[in-house]
């Protein structure tokens, strides 16, 4: 997984650019045709790992069929290698050591989070630590070290590491200023964030926490 890009903690200013962005002045801005070519890439680089192994095996059994145990093993392996890459995305919602879907109940809603969340969200946020965000790219899920971001449809996702940089502040304040981040400068946001996978929903979904698990079912029903 890349390094978690570190956002400071600025007040939030609804329109402004995040002074963030002016440190990574290469990237190319995050808009919808940026994720369309990203999950295009991201599709042709699997491709180019998987595709080995499935004609590997198929010429395998072609020239030999006792080489079918071979064969079936070299078809795991073009069924490993995306698994690993969604499992790589996500991490950016894993819980933190010593954390439970249970154990963030308690403080998760409160202070300025709680005064940022409608009703709904405020409820995704108790049950899985995690907050769900409707923007122009499409739905967001928030966690204290990452956020998911579904595509219209909800059939493809993305992954993006991101945290706030002072680790003092209680897990729910750090996604609150996320969360005011995303609103401030969505485009900025997805830019800054070091992005971790971009795939189907469905591959990344069963390699989430399965606390975790409801929130991202949340965002892809708003999604659609």
């Amino acid at each position: 997984m890349p390094g978690t890009e570190q956002l400071e903690q600025v007040p939030f200013d609804p329109g402004a650019r995040l002074p963030e962005v002016a440190d990574v002045w290469w990237r190319t801005p995050v808009d919808t045709d940026r994720l369309a070519h990203i999950e295009w890439l991201s599709a042709a680089f699997t491709s180019v790992y998987v595709a080995p192994f499935f004609i590997l095996g198929a010429l395998l059994v072609t020239l030999e069929p006792l080489l079918a145990a071979v064969s079936l093993l070299c078809l795991v392996h073009a069924w490993v290698i995306p698994e690993l890459f969604a499992y790589r995305g996500a991490r950016v919602l894993a819980f933190e050591p010593g954390s439970a879907p249970r154990g963030v109940r308690g403080p998760g809603n409160k202070g300025l989070l709680a005064d940022l969340l409608d009703r709904r969200p405020a409820a995704i946020e108790e049950a899985t630590g995690a907050v769900v965000e409707r923007g122009r790219l499409g739905v967001w899920v928030l966690a204290e070290n990452g956020a998911l971001l579904v595509r219209p449809g909800g059939r493809r996702v993305h992954a993006f590491c991101v945290a706030v940089k002072d680790p003092g502040l209680r897990r729910c304040d750090r996604i609150a200023h996320l969360l005011l981040a995303l609103r401030q400068d969505e485009t900025g946001f997805a830019t800054v964030a070091n992005h971790a996978f971009a795939g189907a929903t469905w591959r990344l979904r069963r390699r989430l926490p399965p606390g975790r698990r409801a929130a991202l079912k949340a965002a892809v029903s708003l999604s659609r």
